[in-house]
């Protein structure tokens, strides 16, 4: 196995669900995750180690969706829900209802808490490369404002 491949089985899960957290859509974030990782590879020459590698992967999965919202014109897709066979109705209800509540009130926070917390809760970085993919310090990452 060559170390390309092992970087992405170590970190597409951290990005696959910091970019599902940004889209909301899992077909986006795994076609956003499979061009983070394309470009990633395309350009693994730039990567200085100045920052951790899951750093530099955020920072083009964040650049990548950037561009994708660009290209959209900032309009979000609408995922389809349908539910899955033998599932029961009220379940996935009472699980879409709860799901809504955390993603209305994370969809409030202003920027940059909703991505720091997206990049810290998700993405599972820590706040001192938070603080790196914004430019900033880790004191900082822990209390943007």
């Amino acid at each position: 196995m060559d170390a390309f491949e092992t970087l992405y089985r170590k970190s597409s899960g951290k990005v696959y669900r910091y970019l599902l957290s940004l889209t909301g859509s899992p077909e986006r974030a795994e076609e956003l995750t499979a061009e983070t990782f394309y470009r990633a590879y395309l350009h693994i020459d730039r990567f200085q180690g100045r920052s951790s590698v899951d750093t530099w992967l955020f920072s083009i999965a964040k650049n990548v969706w950037r561009t994708e919202q660009r290209r959209a014109g900032r309009l979000a897709e609408l995922p389809e829900d349908r539910p899955e066979e033998g599932d029961p109705f009220w379940t996935r209800l009472e699980d879409h209802d709860s799901a809504m509540e955390i993603h209305l009130a994370l969809h409030r926070l202003p920027e940059p808490f909703r991505e720091v917390f997206t990049l810290r809760v998700f993405g599972e970085l820590k706040f001192a490369d938070i603080g790196a993919i914004f430019g900033k310090s880790e004191s900082w990452a822990k209390m943007p404002y």
